[in-house]
């Protein structure tokens, strides 16, 4: 059973922090984290290494604004409501966006997040700040990489060999244009010293192809889940070789709206992703670009330079907030569970006036109780946290 969305006048009330049990289904625990934003969005969680839960994400007025900034709140273990939230990021001139934690195998913990000017992703840059003491604060803020365009969305992996691979994307500009997406493409961030030094590798023919998730499978392998730019299915990726190199993205069985996915391997070996199940094909609702409210500065309107490109589809509702299982490494996703349910709307980032009705931007993680974590955006208006203990994965399979 999905949850039956909300009106937008009940979300600023439900935003606690405080994890509420199902009353219609038992091993399930909803909570709307606190926030002094009006519009918040993009979460990622981790686990710190005591064992807290943490969820970074951005808020502020409306993303791409300059007071966007990076939030974090905690659940610490057996707490039943979350922290008010710590303002991570604080530069008046700058959208900071797409935050995401990262415990290093010697216990320092990362915080990174992107750094743009208004709706200007292609100048993007990624920052970081790092914590010596388990989480509790954080170091000053440097750029991790000064590469314009390069983006974040998903955590840092490790590899067999204890290489660090960060999945970025690189939103391409286009002459005459403003940044739309059309051509943005994938890569990897690989660092073998800890973070000291990086090289890129890049998917090849990736064009489309963002917010890379990387998952462990069996015998060292990797494979690679990716958001469409088009707005048609969830795509796929693999290295045989620790991430180094990757095949060209192709479809699974799963549809995408152009919004975020995120993949995890659970501890029974299947690969749980959280994501929208809705596509272009499902709905005409369609808008110029992310950047439509704020757009002007920069944008030139050129249809020439822009002739020959395969637009990107933005507008397509985001909805519902699925949760889909593959036992077969990623191949297919017979399985699927829609953990909350309703129009989607995202013609308009508009959340002061509550314009806005998407789920997006999930993220998922597993304990070690063999709970899945999973927090996403609601209405652009608040996160929200589900946890879904064991039994009730095993009732709703």
């Amino acid at each position: 059973m999905a949850y039956t969305a909300l009106e937008p006048h009940e979300v600023p009330s439900r935003m606690t922090g405080e994890m509420v049990p199902s009353p219609t289904e038992p091993g399930r625990y909803d909570a709307y984290l606190p926030s002094p934003c009006v519009q918040n969005h993009a979460a990622n969680l981790s686990f710190l290494p005591d064992g807290t839960l943490t969820c970074v994400w951005f808020g502020g007025t409306m993303e791409g604004m300059g007071d966007i900034s990076v939030y974090m709140s905690r659940l610490e273990p057996g707490a039943r409501r979350w922290t008010n939230p710590e303002k991570m990021s604080d530069d008046p001139q700058k959208s900071e966006q797409n935050p995401l934690i990262f415990t290093a195998p010697d216990g320092r913990v990362w915080l990174l997040f992107t750094s743009q000017t208004s709706g200007h992703q292609d100048g993007a840059v990624v920052k970081r700040r790092i914590s010596e003491d388990g989480g509790k604060s954080f170091g000053p803020t440097e750029v991790l990489c000064d590469i314009p365009g390069t983006f974040v969305r998903q955590p840092i992996i490790v590899n067999g060999a204890g290489d660090w691979l960060l999945p970025i994307f690189r939103c391409m500009g286009e002459a005459g244009r403003r940044w739309t997406g059309a051509i943005d493409r994938a890569a990897v961030l690989i660092s073998r010293d800890q973070g000291k030094a990086w090289t890129m590798a890049e998917v090849p023919d990736s064009t489309g192809a963002v917010h890379m998730s990387i998952v462990p499978v069996e015998n060292g392998a990797l494979v690679a889940f990716y958001r469409n730019r088009f707005a048609t299915h969830v795509l796929r990726s693999q290295s045989s070789d620790a991430g180094t190199h990757w095949t060209a993205p192709e479809p699974v069985d799963l549809p995408n709206n152009n919004s975020s996915i995120q993949a995890i391997r659970m501890k029974n070996g299947a690969i749980a992703m959280v994501y929208n199940h809705s596509n272009a094909s499902m709905s005409d609702a369609r808008r110029h670009s992310l950047y439509d409210e704020i757009e002007g500065e920069g944008d030139s309107g050129s249809a020439e330079a822009v002739a020959s490109a395969r637009p990107a589809v933005w507008g397509v509702p985001r909805a519902p907030l699925s949760l889909a299982f593959s036992t077969d490494g990623g191949r297919t996703f017979p399985r699927r569970i829609d953990l909350d349910t309703g129009d989607g709307y995202c013609l308009s980032n508009n959340s002061k006036d509550s314009l806005n009705r998407e789920f997006s931007y999930p993220s998922i993680v597993e304990d070690a109780e063999g709970r899945l974590h999973v927090a996403y955006t609601y209405f652009r208006r608040a996160i929200k946290y589900v946890r879904l203990d064991p039994d009730f994965l095993e009732r709703a399979s």
